[in-house]
């Protein structure tokens, strides 16, 4: 703490005093020492100090504007694009960027591809200059989740067109953060195709098109994932601190299970897979079990299921590196057997297990069995 702190600190027996009280929940630290902890474990305050009655996916944001889905269509086939209409529109696009972590890929990529069709319709109405890019700004957003959607169906060609699509959309309206999203999913697909070079390449460029705001955040963290598969330390450091810090700087966010708002939990899930490249695996270990618990709501409901899948692979990497072959299998069939995952992103880090096994246990018949597993799940 004294190592992080920007002014000096009490005694150590005032320190460890305060420290046991705050550990038996007898009192909290103010909001000085809870970024001094957070910041000691090379996390941010919210991840570490997370706040009570976090904002939730709503089941019907739609009533925030008093229209359901089928009015919403009927004023669209009506012609009117009112203020009402519009906002109707923009909560759509938030629900289906919502429902990412929970509904299948299949039928997200349907509506969202439907919804897309609707609102460019809109574009050859006669609107004003404010509703053109206002339609431009949600096309931009639904554009963005059904390319995400796309790539973790294993569409490549497709993914990378929409993305172009969502790029386009985003200069049009003038919206950094779209465009700063699209250069983002161009380093996802860098990085889950080893292009570590192109992955630093595409998140500069992104930073540039929106450096405040929470997509440089995970910009950052491609970049960290990156400089770690590359074997550069520092840069991994660097990376992950600069992401730290800003997003630190940020506000909390108001819903947490939006697929394009980065909360302050998943700077553990970076973390996590840098550590566990580099090999610092009792680091790796420590943020892994921390994703599980930050994305596991108290009655057992997984609600980041893609987070908990590469925690899982994590714990079984760092099982495998200790020799224990059974522990390590059991983690990666739980990973691949969940029923929301991103195919390319699980495969990443699925293949530094697989490794592992064949290289120091390949006749071992629990090892056999996953590698088999993995192997349909490729193709």
């Amino acid at each position: 703490m004294r190592t992080h702190a920007g002014e000096p600190l009490p005694s150590d027996s005032t320190l460890i005093r305060n420290w046991k009280r705050w550990e038996a929940g007898d009192s909290e630290p103010d909001q000085f020492y809870k970024t001094l902890i957070a910041k000691t474990f090379g996390t941010v305050t919210a991840a570490f100090f997370p706040r009570e009655g976090r904002s939730e996916t709503e089941g019907h944001l739609l009533q925030g504007t008093g229209m359901g889905t089928l009015e919403i269509l009927a004023r669209i086939r009506a012609s009117d694009v009112s203020q009402s209409t519009l906002d109707a529109l923009k909560i759509a696009a938030d629900r289906l960027c919502c429902e990412y972590p929970y509904m299948s890929p299949e039928q997200l990529q349907v509506e969202g591809r439907s919804w897309l069709n609707r609102v460019t319709a809109l574009l050859g109405r006669r609107l004003t200059l404010a509703q053109h890019r206002e339609i431009l700004n949600v096309a931009g957003w639904i554009a963005l989740l059904v390319g995400c959607v796309e790539y973790d169906m294993g569409m490549r060609r497709e993914a990378e067109a929409t993305r172009k699509a969502a790029l386009t959309l985003g200069n049009e309206s003038g919206n950094g953060e779209v465009v700063a999203w699209a250069h983002e999913m161009r380093a996802w697909y860098a990085l889950t195709q080893g292009d570590y070079r192109g992955v630093v390449v595409a998140a500069r460029t992104g930073t540039t098109a929106a450096p405040r705001q929470g997509v440089a955040v995970q910009l950052e963290a491609q970049s960290a994932k990156a400089w770690a598969r590359m074997g550069d330390r520092r840069q991994v450091e660097t990376a992950l601190d600069r992401g730290r810090k800003l997003l630190e700087s940020l506000p909390y966010p108001e819903d947490t299970d939006h697929h394009f708002v980065v909360d302050p939990a998943k700077f553990d899930f970076y973390a996590m897979d840098c550590y566990r490249i580099v090999g610092e695996d009792s680091l790796a270990e420590m943020y892994a079990r921390e994703v599980i618990r930050s994305s596991t709501a108290p009655d057992g409901t997984v609600r980041k299921p893609m987070r908990v899948a590469e925690a899982q692979v994590t714990l079984g990497v760092v099982a495998a590196r200790s020799g224990d072959v059974e522990q390590a299998t059991a983690y990666g069939h739980r990973a691949l057997d969940g029923d929301r995952k991103s195919l390319p992103s699980l495969i990443l880090c699925s293949n530094e297990l697989s490794r592992l096994l064949a290289r120091d246990h390949p006749y071992e018949p629990t090892a056999a069995d996953y590698l088999e597993k993995l192997r349909s799940l490729r193709f």
